[in-house]
């Protein structure tokens, strides 16, 4: 015979002497494999291949069932499910390699639950009679640790051949990572509500310092139960200047460093980058990422998105944690959503900072109009999430209520109309001659003209009289040509910033009082703490009300003389 016709034969030995003269014969001219076992017969079948497989009759049946079980047995050891057959005392009798890697307190719980399903699956049988046919069904089951992973348990009766219950046999998945899912939507759905909602009673007697505070807090109270972090850090973008700058920062741990960051893709880490491209950004390892700059102390991973409006970056919602990896997809997802509240939220309140109208239905038009889009930009992001989901009721519910929430924030901006006005009521305040403003010469720095109409208006009222400018160069060159009796200033301003306005007044008169005014919480280059320390009359958060700015000119100038 030739070598094209020699064949690998695996022979299981048998028990009678015939086979020994059988084997002999085969060898001569095939090459033959002997295994003196079914163990080591199947063993020898799984690490190669063979033309055939001979054993002797009354041997051959328990051969092939044996493969038959191996090879069942390595189709449920590659699901992604667990497997179990469970007695009814609830003992664990036979499980897939996937259910060894679930938590034991997991286990313990799907033998629990195995073992009340027993019963109840015997209740049925005895219900039915003999001459009944047992509905069987199925049991459902839920459960989750405390590490918050989630699992779902279906429990089925395994019968005899007589149709009687002999044991159960559950099947386990985990759905941690799609419970995360439905949870962060429901925190969304949360925080769209409360972080956009106009509580206009509340706020209304609030500097924006104070309005800026309760923003930050519902921020991080909502960021909790959304994403696994230590800090969060927002910021804005100044367009004037590029600077992204920080204007919330919070967690259990603080940034370690306070990195001037521009919208650039190089030289200003992640967040300049997710700023200038306007893409989200996940650092696995912080490590291993050269974007990465100096944040959080001890941090391993971060998670950056943009905040836009209106297709439009304007700054970026940043997260960081102390563990490699803590930020994936989903993460991601959720983040982008919660970040365009986030963005809707503050932009809200720097329209209500800066009160650039007559009145206040129209301050409220102009809400309605600014926050058009990126409700729009939320309801097409839930939209699209809905496609993932199709035919998961309870996902879809969920994501419906983050689109119905975005439609009623929009029907809600007419109550922006009941804000009172703040710096604009000043056409309606009594004036009464006051030496103490009389013959004043008061220079007013504000690169909003309105802020600057309004204010000077207001105090040529009283005998003031006023000087403005809309920038730092000319007003520290006014500073320097004239005698003034205050500044009054904004601490953002092209050219020379605030601290740089209140060096110059000191360096022209030291007792000429400066009093700044910020919106938004913003202090560029630490303004009000360097200039606190050296003097600094007043700050003042707008929007201020009338009383406010003309009580502390009225201290201001009386220290002053």
């Amino acid at each position: 015979m030739s070598d094209e016709t020699r064949l690998r034969l695996l022979v299981l030995r048998g028990r009678s002497s015939k086979s020994e003269a059988f084997i002999k014969r085969l060898t001569r001219k095939h090459e033959v494999i002997q295994a003196e076992s079914f163990g080591q017969a199947l063993g020898l079948m799984r690490a190669g291949n063979f033309d055939a497989v001979i054993s002797e009759t009354a041997d051959f049946l328990p051969l092939e069932r044996s493969s038959g079980i191996q090879q069942a047995s390595t189709i449920l050891n590659t699901l992604s499910e667990g497997i179990c057959t469970v007695d009814r005392q609830g003992r664990l009798l036979w499980s897939n390699k996937r259910m060894w890697l679930w938590p034991k307190e997991v286990t313990e719980k799907i033998c629990q639950y195995s073992r009340e399903a027993y019963e109840h699956f015997r209740e049925q049988e005895a219900k039915s009679g003999s001459e009944k046919q047992v509905k069987w069904g199925v049991r459902k089951f839920s459960l989750s640790t405390a590490g918050n992973r989630f699992f779902q348990v279906v429990v089925s009766p395994l019968r005899t051949q007589e149709k009687h219950l002999a044991q159960v046999v559950a099947v386990s998945w985990e759905e941690s990572q799609a419970r995360r899912l439905q949870q962060g939507l429901d925190a969304i759905d949360r925080a769209g509500q409360e972080l956009v909602r106009l509580d206009v009673e509340r706020m209304a007697d609030m500097n924006m310092q104070q309005r800026l505070d309760l923003l930050e807090d519902k921020i991080l109270r909502f960021t909790e139960n959304l994403l696994p972090f230590q800090c969060v850090s927002i910021r804005l973008l100044d367009r004037k200047t590029n600077k992204l700058e920080l204007v919330i920062c919070g967690g259990k741990k603080n940034l370690s460093a306070e990195a001037e960051l521009l919208a650039s893709a190089e030289g200003s880490g992640i967040c300049g980058y997710v700023a200038a491209t306007g893409r989200s950004y996940i650092c696995y390892d912080v490590s291993q990422d050269e974007r990465y700059l100096p944040g959080l102390e001890d941090a391993k991973s971060s998670l950056t998105v943009p905040l836009r409006l209106r297709d439009e970056v304007i700054g970026t919602f940043n997260v960081e944690s102390d563990q490699v990896g803590a930020f994936g997809e989903n993460h991601r997802q959720l983040a982008e959503i919660f970040a365009q509240y986030v963005a809707i939220a503050l932009h809200i309140l720097d329209l209500l900072i800066v009160e650039r109208y007559k009145a206040s239905g129209q301050l409220a038009n102009s809400v309605a109009a600014d926050i058009a889009e990126p409700l729009d930009d939320i309801l097409r992001e839930a939209t699209a999430l809905k496609e993932e989901y199709i035919g998961q009721d309870d996902m879809l519910r969920r994501i419906q209520s983050i689109a119905d929430n975005a439609q009623a924030i929009r029907k809600s901006t007419s109550d922006v109309s009941k804000q009172r006005s703040g710096l604009l009521n000043g056409a309606q305040i009594k004036t009464k001659q006051d030496k103490r403003l009389k013959d004043k010469k008061i220079l007013v720095v504000d690169d909003e003209p309105m802020i600057r109409q309004t204010i000077g208006d207001l105090l040529r009222r009283f005998g003031c009289s006023v000087d403005s400018v809309a920038e730092g160069n000319k007003a520290v060159e006014m500073i320097n040509k004239n005698d003034y009796d205050l500044i009054l200033s904004d601490i953002k301003m092209p050219g020379k910033n605030g601290y740089e306005i209140f060096a110059a007044a000191k360096n022209k008169n030291q007792d000429l009082p400066v009093i700044l005014m910020t919106g938004f919480g913003y202090d560029p280059n630490h303004s009000i703490v360097r200039a606190r320390k050296e003097g600094l009359a007043a700050v003042l958060f707008k929007p201020f009300k009338v009383d406010q700015l003309l009580g502390e000119i009225r201290k201001a100038v009386g220290m002053a003389t």
